[in-house]
């Protein structure tokens, strides 16, 4: 262990406060001793080279007189050291909090050996500080940069088909291609904003939270009813199997999460797929749902980035893959209120299997 771990031990413990005083206290006894030390080889000298033998009470009194203005200017040039580096110390906390009301958050304060105490944890609170605040900024400027880049999409795709549909020699048919193509990219924006408002209300800690004992196979069951449509048109193969499961959750929040997994597994399963889903409830009430298609599947690499916020393993982003790249974050988001957890395993081609379980009791906290 070396003399700095050793150190940093030993503040930790009540007694360190008493070991600085003892401290303290035979620094002083030192200088003393030190400064009566020298004053007293030093007087003799003196009285040797000029052969002066003054009385052995005037010798005491001169070496007294001497030592004390000997220490007295030890101590002020110390003090005057220690005042320097704290006003030196307290002018870099001013600069670096000025810097960062300002926006700077690339501040860091330069922490040397010599800082002791107080002034050292504030440094390094700081500096901490700085850094979370750096971080939450580049995220900042990331969101709005990735909200940019998705309203501008839809955006331009309705301004250019918006122009071409005023121009002359187009017929009905294509006309009613560009109409729908805008209708599409409208509606895409209004999920995107609708998806903005949900993940904003969520982390908010404000959203109103309802959770109550409920069929869960009856509302899967219902859920997938309801997108049959979509399955059908791709001629996908859907194997079912709901096990009877009561779940204590908030039913709205909870349908959108299955809602995104399910219409995310038909839009990625090609024509003639298969898609799989089961649910089963432990002998502790853990309701596990388990969602497997056939579809395009994803990157090993792409994996841990695919609940982050408008990401997508598209890069194309071009009007006919839809989706913002939100779907999964509210997924993520709203598993992680219930106190649940989410799994996903794929390889490119051979599919993916999204894997949730839920908790027998209510979400602890809330929103």
């Amino acid at each position: 262990m070396s003399f700095r771990q050793l150190r940093d031990k030993l503040r930790d413990k009540r007694w360190w406060q008493v070991l600085k005083a003892v401290m303290a206290v035979l620094t002083m006894f030192s200088a003393i001793v030190g400064s009566w030390t020298l004053v007293y080889f030093g007087s003799h000298f003196i009285y040797e080279w000029t052969n002066w033998r003054p009385s052995q009470y005037v010798a005491q009194m001169i070496n007294l007189l001497l030592g004390l203005i000997l220490l007295f200017g030890l101590t002020q040039i110390i003090a005057i050291f220690v005042r320097s580096r704290h006003v030196e110390i307290s002018q870099s906390l001013t600069e670096a909090m000025r810097r960062i009301a300002k926006g700077d958050f690339k501040v860091r304060l330069e922490i040397g050996t010599q800082d002791r105490g107080p002034f050292q944890n504030i440094m390094r609170e700081i500096n901490h500080m700085a850094v979370e605040l750096d971080e939450m900024e580049q995220m900042r400027q990331g969101f709005i940069s990735d909200v940019s880049h998705e309203i501008q999409s839809p955006l331009t795709s309705i301004g250019g088909f918006a122009r071409a549909l005023q121009s002359g020699g187009l017929t009905q048919e294509t006309r009613n291609d560009y109409l729908r193509i805008i209708e599409s990219e409208s509606d895409r924006l209004s999920k995107l904003s609708d998806n903005l408002l949900k993940l904003t209300s969520l982390e908010s800690d404000k959203h109103p939270f309802e959770p109550k004992r409920y069929r869960l196979d009856r509302q899967l069951g219902a859920l997938i009813l309801a997108c049959e449509p979509q399955w059908l048109q791709k001629s996908i193969e859907m194997n079912v199997d709901l096990d009877e499961t009561f779940v204590t959750a908030d039913e709205d929040l909870l349908s959108q999460v299955w809602i995104n997994l399910i219409s995310n597994s038909i839009k990625f399963t090609p024509e003639g797929g298969t898609i799989d889903i089961r649910l089963r409830q432990s002998q502790g009430e853990v309701a596990l749902f388990e969602i497997r298609d056939t579809g395009i599947g994803i990157e090993s690499d792409n994996l841990e980035l695919i609940f982050q916020r408008f990401y997508k393993a598209d890069k194309s982003r071009n009007y006919k893959a839809g989706g913002s790249g939100l779907g999964l974050s509210l997924v993520k988001k709203i598993v992680d209120l219930h106190g649940g957890g989410i799994q996903v395993e794929s390889a490119v081609g051979s599919g993916t299997r999204f894997t949730v379980t839920l908790p027998p009791v209510k979400a602890q906290g809330g929103i």
